[in-house]
């Protein structure tokens, strides 16, 4: 038999643990719902999760659109970061507004936005909440993680915690897409799978490979080429050739002839003059196979998109240079207009002293050099030289001072290339491997009729830290419109300034 008060006490506890079951039950309901509220639980298991850092936003704002049945995830955090960047006049500030843009367009269904809404390739895009005060209590992974990266309020760390956080709610992959290469670090030492982002990477070997292709042919049809000027062959000879390609066509081991493949399927001779004419000048002649075919391509009128490869020292500016003043002069072109990407244009510029053009002439610097060195300073005959106080300075101008003046030559920093329209002008962009692929889409898309692009650059040496040497706009460029029949390429591989620099730009 029971006593009264040992079955009032079961009772109590009885209660007691329903109630601890039933708190339990909402607790673990509550913590559901907010997983589901941050975003951080998938709408199914199937696929992978790619988290987006901004740099790839900014990098192709198109890319949203790029990772096929996937679920992307955009971190808040990437949000704010890409409000930084909205109000520049740059490149980078109509990307930042263009993805903008388009994520108010993709979330404009009033569905909730941390819950995923479909995209064009058949996945799905949320955004993904990192809440510290709610998930540091309830994730082990994340507090692991906070001690190896105790900094709650660095954007990086932030991305990095909301990616951990997927990981841990989903069973499907999760996978960061970032360009940053110290992001991509900072994630693979606390174990996240890190990628970067790969849409417009071109293939290693069209980096790589400077060589010359050789066809093979007959000593016949070489002895044919050289007094004729034109060989056609039979398409599988040639099937590795683009359009607009130079080629070695090779009889033997000691018989070769350059040529390039025309529109017309044909292999035809270099035309190029002796030297390059300059009036008043100093004349330029090629000193190498390769800058023989680089003037090919700057002076045919049927090509007007020449990207060129080469290591510092081959001459691929001042050849480039040389042939825009040749067609200037010959008034082919209504003028020359030479840029370079300023790829510090944040505090270093804003430290040097003087105007804006002062601050722009030690990134112009080389463009200046190649003028100088092709257009040779004349003295100024007047009054003022009888002034015994003058300074050298003051009593000599350059020979291009007069046409930069008139605009006919145009020696300018990219900066304010966005909006306009070029008509009639050889365009040469130095330094052109320093721009994204979006930048390299602005310049191109710039060009009007009659004009000529020439963009030059060593994929090799690049100092923007979001592109590399299969992402940046050269390549890219080269990538993309190869095989047109308006584009050319050319890689230089001789170093021509002098055996110390080629020694240096192979050895070093």
């Amino acid at each position: 038999m029971n006593h009264p008060k040992h079955s009032e006490q079961a009772d109590t506890i009885a209660e007691s643990q329903s109630g601890a079951a039933t708190n339990g039950s909402k607790a673990r309901g509550m913590r559901r719902s907010r997983i589901q509220e941050f975003g951080l639980q998938a709408p199914s298991g199937v696929v992978k999760n790619y988290v987006l850092d901004t740099n790839v936003l900014l990098h192709d704002p198109g890319c949203l659109n790029r990772f096929k049945d996937n679920h992307l995830c955009i971190p808040v955090d990437v949000l704010a970061e890409l409000d930084k960047f909205k109000g520049e006049q740059s490149e980078r500030g109509a990307n930042a507004r263009q993805v903008h843009r388009k994520l108010i367009e993709m979330f404009a269904s009033g569905d909730a936005v941390t819950s995923g809404v479909p995209t064009d390739g058949g996945g799905t895009i949320r955004l993904v909440i990192y809440d510290p005060d709610f998930c540091e209590n309830n994730s082990a992974e994340l507090g692991q993680f906070l001690r190896v990266f105790p900094d709650r309020e660095r954007v990086d760390h932030r991305i990095l915690a909301a990616t951990v956080l997927l990981m841990e709610h989903n069973d499907a992959p999760v996978v960061l897409v970032t360009k940053d290469l110290n992001m991509q670090l900072k994630a693979r030492a606390v174990g996240i799978d890190c990628q970067d982002y790969l849409n417009d990477k071109v293939d290693p070997t069209e980096v790589s490979s400077y060589d010359m292709y050789c066809v093979d042919v007959d000593p016949a049809e070489l002895q044919r080429f050289a007094s004729s000027g034109e060989l056609e062959m039979e398409h599988p000879r040639r099937k590795e050739v683009i359009l607009n390609q130079y080629v070695l066509l090779k009889a033997g081991d000691k018989q070769t002839m350059p040529a390039r493949l025309d529109a017309n399927g044909i292999f035809v001779r270099l035309q190029i003059p002796e030297v390059l004419r300059i009036p008043d000048g100093n004349h330029l002649k090629p000193l190498n196979l390769g800058q023989k075919c680089l003037i090919d391509a700057l002076l045919n009128p049927d090509i007007s998109l020449v990207t060129c490869y080469g290591q510092a020292g081959t001459g691929k500016t001042l050849v480039a240079v040389a042939a825009g003043l040749h067609e200037m002069f010959n008034r082919r072109y209504n003028g020359l207009t030479i840029s370079r990407p300023v790829i510090s244009m944040g505090d270093q510029l804003g430290f040097l002293p003087g105007s804006l053009d002062d601050k722009m002439k030690p990134w112009l610097q080389p463009i200046y050099d190649a003028l100088d060195l092709l257009m040779q300073p004349v003295t100024q005959q007047g009054p003022r030289r009888k002034q015994k106080k003058e300074s050298v300075a003051e009593s000599v101008s350059k020979p291009y001072d007069d046409l930069i003046e008139r605009g006919v030559i145009e020696i300018e920093a990219l900066c304010y290339i966005r909006g306009r329209s070029i008509p009639n002008r050889f365009f040469i962009l130095d330094e052109a491997q320093q721009l994204t692929p979006q930048e390299a889409k602005t310049v191109v898309t710039r060009m009007s009729r009659g004009s000529k692009l020439v963009l030059v650059g060593d994929p090799a040496q690049i100092d923007n830290p979001y592109v590399d040497s299969r992402s940046n706009g050269l390549v890219f460029t080269r990538n993309r419109l190869k095989g047109q029949p308006f584009a050319s390429h050319v890689a230089l591989s001789r170093g021509e300034r002098s055996p110390l620099a080629e020694a240096g730009a192979q050895l070093m």
